[in-house]
């Protein structure tokens, strides 16, 4: 045993993925970065830039990226539903 038994080692697979963290006010993006399996992260732009849930922030299809941009569409639409009815209610 040499002490460092508890470290996990982070490898970095090249892959092209779609990133949805912003595709409400910048669109889906595709980027082509290292994945790292163990931290559940994409790093893209030479590592300035990091995505860090598969299935939330990004997605390895475009399918599922479009799937998850239409998700956070419809609760964004929810959302502003209530916030107009809050306001629509209040009187002065």
């Amino acid at each position: 045993m040499d002490g460092y038994d508890h470290i996990e080692t982070n490898e970095y697979i090249k892959k092209t993925a779609w990133v949805t963290k912003h595709a409400l006010t910048s669109g889906i993006q595709k980027h082509t970065g290292r994945y790292s399996k163990n931290q559940d992260r994409l790093m893209v732009n030479n590592y300035c830039e990091s995505f860090n849930k598969l299935g939330k922030d990004f997605h390895f299809t475009k399918k599922e990226a479009i799937a998850r941009a239409e998700e956070m569409r419809k609760k964004k639409i929810a959302s502003l539903k209530k916030q107009i009815a809050k306001l629509e209610k209040l009187k002065f």
